[in-house]
């Protein structure tokens, strides 16, 4: 995608991302902020939300920042309320906050279950929906063009059950799995109005991973770095993925460009997983 397409049509555009305050959030934001849009930071911790703020209106962006849990409805649904209050309309909701969680598969217990599927399934579920009954109600992006769109982050995770990984990632593979299925059929209900599509990262190096890795270590009396280096080592493109990569294809998918794609869940991982 070229720089003139990332500006010239997302300028102005406004964007809710959750779990913006940090990691691929942060980065979508920014990204997102520098091609013009508006963007609405919102996660669990209003003081970080304020500090990425911060950076978006240094260069001009308009931002706001919102305290929002997803895993309460009515917290979407003020999410949806104030982005509107804000900007006019929601142009574009990044279901993007998640948790994870590194426990071998028979230590894993039912509140632990709970905690990942419920942000994972449960507040992307939410915010999805807070989110297309306002798009529902608005005015199309340009004639021809969808009244709004949602992005997903899924997970090559869900995508496969084997690999190194599968033992220690129990509900956060299985959350994964249940954003793409959730992708699939929001897409199909909201169609043609709203377009859904779900980003499938692979090996990210974020403060997310950073915190998997220690866990691993010291599960396998290893050492810090280990488990990351190992994955590295099996990507085609010869390096972990950045945040900025993953931005790329949100760019994208916001575009114009993909205006006719929906349901779709995209490998955005290196060559890890090909098909």
């Amino acid at each position: 995608m070229s720089a003139a397409t990332s500006t010239a049509d997302l300028a102005g555009l406004s964007i809710a991302i959750t779990g913006a305050a940090q990691g691929i959030g942060r980065s979508l934001a920014l990204h997102f902020a520098r091609a013009g849009a508006r963007v609405a930071v919102a996660d669990l911790r209003l003081q970080a939300c304020e500090a990425v703020c911060a950076e978006l209106r240094a260069t001009g962006s308009q931002a706001i920042a919102i305290e929002a849990d997803v895993t309460d409805a009515a917290a979407c649904e003020r999410l949806v309320a104030e982005t509107t209050a804000a900007f006019g309309r929601l142009d574009l909701m990044v279901c993007n906050a998640g948790v994870v969680q590194v426990k071998p598969f028979m230590e894993v217990a039912a509140h632990d279950w709970d905690a990942v599927l419920s942000v994972n399934v449960k507040g992307g579920f939410l915010c999805m929906q807070a989110a297309a009954r306002h798009m529902l109600q608005q005015a199309p992006l340009a004639p021809g063009r969808p009244r709004g769109k949602i992005l997903a982050m899924a997970s090559i995770a869900g995508r496969y059950g084997g690999g190194p990984m599968a033992p220690y990632l129990a509900p956060y593979r299985a959350s994964k799995a249940a954003v793409i299925s959730l992708t699939q059929s929001a897409a199909a209900s909201l169609a043609p109005h709203i377009t859904v599509n779900a980003l499938c990262p692979g090996l990210v190096a974020t403060d997310m991973w950073k915190r998997m890795d220690r866990d691993l270590a010291t599960l396998n009396n290893g050492q810090e770095g280990e488990a990351f280096a190992r994955r590295v080592e099996a990507v085609p493109m010869g390096r972990a993925q950045t945040p900025e990569d993953v931005a790329g294809l949100a760019l994208f998918l916001a575009s114009p460009a993909a205006d006719y794609m929906t349901g779709q869940s995209i490998n955005i991982d290196g060559g890890l997983v090909l098909n």
